[in-house]
């Protein structure tokens, strides 16, 4: 139903009401969380206009931090490029060599001399963040992961990103493997404008690989209103990294949070920069999507316990320090 001038006053008050509760929770939204991640020395954010780059929102946009597994998606820039030039087809077989098959997790586990075709690797790399198929890619297209490496970071600068290098195909540990947030924003905007056809893999929510189905680490997808990709990333030395590309009414915003202390806390925060992104062009708000009033809960939770660890609490911290390169 429409709401018109003509409706009786005590509708259109209670309209107002409503919409301001929303805008109300929005701004309480956009100041509350986040600020472990905000006094953070890894903490780097950016919000980017994709209809002409305009920078929205910014906080150590220019800092270098570890991108982890958002380097993935320079090595799908490549292979979408691959595929484009035609050096490549979605059904090519890509080898697991014994060196990529090494790879510690996030993986796909494929074992060395297997292979898969082109577009299961891009199913892999955008849901499970595999990190032996993003060195099986590198290889196939450079000969080795190294190699592949030298070209990733040629390719970069050539499109804007004057402060990233590239190490690996995967975002695993490496103290040379850089970036900005405002390098993968750039990245996030060309992957949008250069492969209209190819953008459409990043939102994936599962991926059928044998028996199994692999859920895309992404949470955005389908808990942010608009979301539709990009790309999540975690080692221990960035901690929790997201690129989020989001369209409402006809407008696509491209945000980056890097540093956070849990996805939780990441992807609440992403929420929130990109809100108030969307504020600053002039798009309604939405009312909270279920993360947003989720995370709340989550957080505060998280917080408590950090207060009075238990052996649970504790158990977890570890297995979660464990992990090496998760996506």
């Amino acid at each position: 139903m429409t709401l018109s001038s003509a409706q009786p006053r005590p509708a259109c008050a209670l309209w107002r009401v409503l919409a301001a509760a929303v805008a109300g929770f929005a701004m309480w939204l956009s100041t509350a969380p986040a600020s472990a991640q905000i006094g953070s020395d890894r903490y780097a954010a950016i919000v980017v206009d994709a209809r002409n780059g305009n920078v929205l929102l910014a906080a150590n946009a220019d800092e270098q931090r570890y991108p982890a597994s958002l380097t993935k998606m320079m090595t799908l820039y490549m292979l979408f490029e691959a595929l484009r030039e035609g050096r490549v087809q979605l059904e090519t077989p890509i080898r697991m060599s014994e060196e990529a098959a090494s790879r510690p997790p996030s993986k796909l586990g494929l074992p060395a001399g297997r292979t898969l075709t082109v577009e299961q690797a891009i199913f892999a790399l955008v849901t499970k963040s595999a990190n032996d198929v993003a060195a099986a890619v590198g290889e196939h297209l450079a000969g080795t992961e190294e190699r592949f490496g030298q070209v990733m970071t040629l390719r970069a600068r050539a499109l804007g990103m004057t402060r990233t290098t590239f190490r690996n195909a995967s975002g695993l540990p490496d103290p040379d493997n850089v970036t900005t947030a405002r390098d993968m924003a750039v990245l996030g905007l060309r992957l949008v404008r250069d492969f209209p056809d190819r953008y459409r893999y990043f939102s994936t929510v599962h991926f059928a690989w044998g028996r199994q189905t692999i859920r895309n680490h992404n949470r955005m997808l389908g808990d942010y209103d608009g979301a539709d990709g990009i790309k999540t990333g975690f080692i221990r030395d960035s901690g929790f990294n997201i690129v989020t590309s989001a369209m409402r009414d006809g407008v696509r915003l491209v945000g980056v949070t890097m540093g956070g202390s849990s996805w939780v806390e990441r992807d609440r925060h992403m929420g929130s920069l990109l809100d108030q992104g969307f504020a600053r062009v002039g798009v309604a708000p939405r009312p909270p999507s279920s993360l947003m009033v989720a995370g709340a809960g989550v957080v505060g939770a998280a917080r408590a316990a950090s207060r009075a660890p238990t052996p649970r609490a504790t158990a977890a911290r570890r297995a979660t320090a464990a992990r090496v390169g998760s996506g």
